[in-house]
């Protein structure tokens, strides 16, 4: 299943405090469940103004679809080809 980033700009999104996170992620968890087991949200970055977020889906149109019923932006959405790390070196 193709694995995407999703690029969400957030102005302030740093300085979110930990209840603000808590909600989203609550909300997130709730439309996941709600659209079933295809969609799953692995983790997320939170920077200055932008939030990353990784998700599995077998598509984008899903992400898209995900991020209208909680309200979430998407600034971009990119398949992820390949993961590299320190081992790849080896």
């Amino acid at each position: 299943m193709p694995k995407y980033v999703i690029e969400r700009d957030i102005p302030g999104a740093g300085n979110l405090s930990s209840e603000d996170l808590k909600q989203s992620a609550k909300t997130s968890c709730d439309i996941l469940k709600q659209m079933g087991p295809e969609i799953q949200w692995l983790h997320s970055y939170v920077t200055d103004d932008k939030i990353y977020c990784v998700y599995i889906a077998p598509n984008k149109q899903m992400i898209k679809e995900h991020a209208e019923k909680g309200g979430f932006p998407v600034t971009k959405i990119s398949e992820v080809h390949t993961i590299i790390d320190p081992t790849t070196s080896e």
